[in-house]
């Protein structure tokens, strides 16, 4: 298996998909000069999905101005 990428647009393929493919059929399409190779890594990014940031600043922002009480407190609260 081979990971491919469109390189000119045509009507059936947008330029930048990337498809994962069997050696002989993605080789047959590389010689056409519409696709071209590409690593797996980029591949395996498009079907990952991205994952929002957490909000974790907020709750930071909040302890600092804290007493050292309280700060151990948010603690005990946070590790649960």
């Amino acid at each position: 298996m081979k990971c491919i990428k469109v390189v000119k647009e045509t009507k059936e393929n947008k330029a930048g998909t990337i498809r994962r493919v069997a050696n002989t059929e993605a080789d047959s399409k590389v010689s056409t000069g519409y696709w071209a190779f590409c690593p797996k890594s980029e591949w395996k990014e498009l079907r990952k999905p991205t994952q929002q940031p957490k909000v974790v600043a907020e709750v930071s922002d909040t302890i600092e101005e804290l007493s050292i009480e309280e700060k151990k407190l948010a603690r005990k609260k946070t590790k649960k």
